[in-house]
């Protein structure tokens, strides 16, 4: 034994230290924050790819209102602003709303009433145009349909949903603190284990360095622990969080509907998604090592 270096001692009395083991604390609950965080992150891609893909198709379109309660002047008035909607530059496509259409949307609100004369429903006119059009345009468009048709009213379709862009903006800042939320508890739940790991072994510590042993080698057996187990439970995490996604994913798909189609997620949201394990298991690594590193500074 006095042949040996201090490293080869080392590398003998190492194994009386904590080996990488699935029974411990910290595969468990990093998979548990992994799946947390897998979750929120997947929710805050899918907001965000939601809200620009109802900008992208909204904010190229208006909608033109026109009140009438005469059918017939109404009916006039409707064809009268559809042409002069026609000939502006911007504009490319014109499509005045058929009565029977609006009634079906009214209906549900208004009952029998909705087909009825006695409630006068306006005329609306959809209309296409080349690109987003600036607050100077949609004053414009407004000018050459006063100048043919008379108190009509431009509604630009992305103001209106202003509110649900600044709601969906507060929803993807709250999957972000969920996010950062979950990293300090990731980081917390490393270091109570790291030092409880550490009093557990502290004489075989002190035995260690009689032995020769350094704080760095001490320390990068504690990591390389933590970082096996780190790695088990962050992998079981982006599975398990991946598998509830794609649930999720499908019950929303069911729904049919082509405001909830612009929230799928792309191959750039899945590496994004697929990034957080491995930023889990560099988080436990650093905290760990800082954790005994700072233990080890106690003792002297």
């Amino acid at each position: 034994m006095t042949g040996l270096t201090s490293s080869a001692r080392f590398k003998q009395s190492g194994r009386l230290f904590p080996q990488p083991g699935m029974g411990g604390p910290i595969p468990w609950v990093i998979a548990i924050l992994i799946t947390l965080v897998v979750i929120a992150a997947a929710g805050g891609l899918a907001l965000k790819n939601l809200a620009n893909s109802a900008r992208s198709a909204l904010s190229a379109s208006v909608t033109v209102q026109i009140i009438e309660a005469d059918p017939s002047a109404r009916a006039e008035r409707a064809q009268a602003a559809a042409a002069a909607l026609t000939s502006q530059p911007l504009v490319t496509s014109v499509r005045v709303v058929p009565e029977s259409e609006l009634v079906a949307l009214l209906e549900p609100w208004l009952g029998a009433s909705a087909a009825s004369e006695d409630v006068p429903i306006p005329a609306l006119i959809d209309v296409e145009l080349n690109a987003a059009a600036s607050p100077e345009e949609i004053a414009n468009l407004q000018a050459a349909l006063d100048r043919a048709v008379p108190d009509t009213k431009i509604d630009a379709q992305s103001s209106w949903l202003g509110p649900v862009y600044r709601a969906i903006e507060a929803l993807q800042w709250l999957a972000m603190a969920l996010i950062a939320l979950v990293a300090f508890a990731t980081a917390g739940a490393v270091w109570l284990a790291a030092r409880s790991a550490f009093a557990n072994h502290r004489e075989t510590v002190e035995i260690i360095h009689l032995l020769g042993g350094t704080d760095d080698q001490i320390t990068r057996v504690f990591q390389r622990t933590v970082a096996v187990e780190a790695s088990f439970g962050a992998l079981l995490g982006v599975i398990l969080g991946v598998i509830i996604v794609w649930l999720l994913g499908q019950r929303f798909a069911a729904l049919d509907s082509g405001m909830i189609g612009g929230a799928g997620l792309g191959w750039g949201d899945w590496m994004v998604i697929a990034a957080i394990p491995l930023i889990g298991v560099v988080v436990a690594i650093l905290t760990a090592r800082v954790t005994i590193s700072l233990a080890l500074r106690a003792m002297l």
